[in-house]
């Protein structure tokens, strides 16, 4: 008999697991076919730069079948952020985190640092993201160094230093080498403290690896003329001239829609 009751016990026990996990199923389909329906057949259907109403009318109109849909409002957010609307898209994006905060918590930490420019809150916000997954990536760049460019945004030079400097080295022993962003940043917190020949070694270990990168040769010119070295200084300069004329600066994806910190922007 005890041993009926266990194997009925335990046929119950798959049943309801089983129950759980189709009804989970279910619910990402049926989502599926919303965002289907009102994002992928509607809203792309128009340009959000000059269709915003339609687009964001697409994407209400999925909301209004399932408002917990977490990918809608980040899509509802996104073009926002793209035409420099960062409050109106912050209300969106902050729903979506509230919705999945695994999916988009680091997305909303870099729209921060990169787009809006909250610094504060964008170290808040990827300080816990370390805590949940540790110093990841997000576009193509690690929690730290976002963390470290916020710093350097809030003139807290050597906070700045120190953990771009760690996590440079923490990539080295990963991968070789280090992103020449980071030492591009890396160097400029150097400059801002007047260690013109620090900054100059880190400079170079950036055109190590992207030799025509305008904006750094613009900086360690700057370095060269304060240590004296007019003639060098006037060499750097003049390439720095013929590499941004031929396109070659920072190349980020987002550099599109946003001036990157310490971006060299010049006159025609």
């Amino acid at each position: 008999m005890r041993v009926v009751l266990s194997l009925f016990f335990f046929q119950s026990i798959l049943l309801t697991c089983f129950s759980q996990t189709n009804t989970i199923q279910t619910k990402k389909e049926q989502q599926q076919v919303i965002i289907d329906e009102y994002h992928t057949n509607c809203a792309t259907k128009f340009n959000y730069y000059y269709q915003m109403a339609q687009w964001q009318e697409c994407l209400d109109a999925g909301l209004k079948k399932d408002a917990t849909i977490a990918y809608l409002w980040q899509q509802k957010a996104m073009p926002l952020f793209k035409t420099r609307k960062y409050e109106a898209g912050m209300v969106f994006l902050d729903k979506a985190v509230a919705l999945d905060e695994e999916k988009w918590l680091d997305y909303r930490a870099f729209i921060k640092c990169i787009f809006a420019k909250t610094y504060k809150e964008a170290i808040v916000d990827f300080e816990k993201c370390k805590l949940m997954r540790g110093n990841t990536y997000v576009m193509d760049h690690t929690y730290d160094f976002h963390i470290a460019l916020s710093y350097l945004q809030l003139n807290e030079f050597k906070k700045a230093e120190a953990i771009f400097k760690a996590d440079i080295e923490d990539q080295i022993s990963k991968y070789k080498e280090a992103h020449y962003l980071d030492l591009f940043y890396y160097g400029i917190t150097l400059y801002e403290q007047k260690r013109w020949d620090k900054a100059i070694s880190i400079f170079d270990k950036a055109l190590g690896q992207y030799s025509e990168f305008s904006d750094v040769k613009f900086y360690k010119g700057i370095c060269l003329v304060q240590l004296g070295k007019k003639e060098e200084a006037k060499i750097i300069f003049e390439e720095s001239q013929n590499d941004f004329k031929n396109g070659y600066t920072i190349n980020e994806d987002q550099i599109f829609y946003e001036t990157y910190p310490y971006q060299v922007k010049r006159k025609e």
